[in-house]
């Protein structure tokens, strides 16, 4: 939840013609990742919980290609963008390492 919190302030300043396109997709994937997550704990299945894991972990994704886009088209400064992308990499650690976990057991 703390890197969706993030995205939210660092796209307050995009462009508000970016609003309804880039800004609403970088959000929603970055919304995506811990809904997913709760949704698949809720479930109450284990094979459930690491299919929506997997959602997550692909919402991470996208959400490290909407910043990369961002950032190549000028929307964001490099120095914005680094600090959300090592947040994605470090949740995506967690994620893989919780998926092989469930596995596992």
């Amino acid at each position: 939840m703390d890197l969706a919190v993030a995205i939210y302030e660092a796209t307050k300043s995009w462009p508000k013609e970016e609003l309804y396109g880039l800004t609403s997709q970088v959000r929603r994937a970055a919304v995506s990742v811990p809904a997913n997550i709760a949704e698949g704990y809720g479930r109450e299945n284990r094979g459930s919980y690491q299919q929506f894991l997997r959602i997550a972990q692909g919402s991470l994704k996208e959400l490290e290609t909407h910043l990369l886009i961002s950032q190549r088209i000028g929307m964001a400064p490099q120095s914005s963008i680094a600090p959300l992308l090592a947040s994605s990499e470090s949740a995506g650690k967690l994620l893989r390492l919780l998926i092989r976990k469930l596995s596992n057991e």
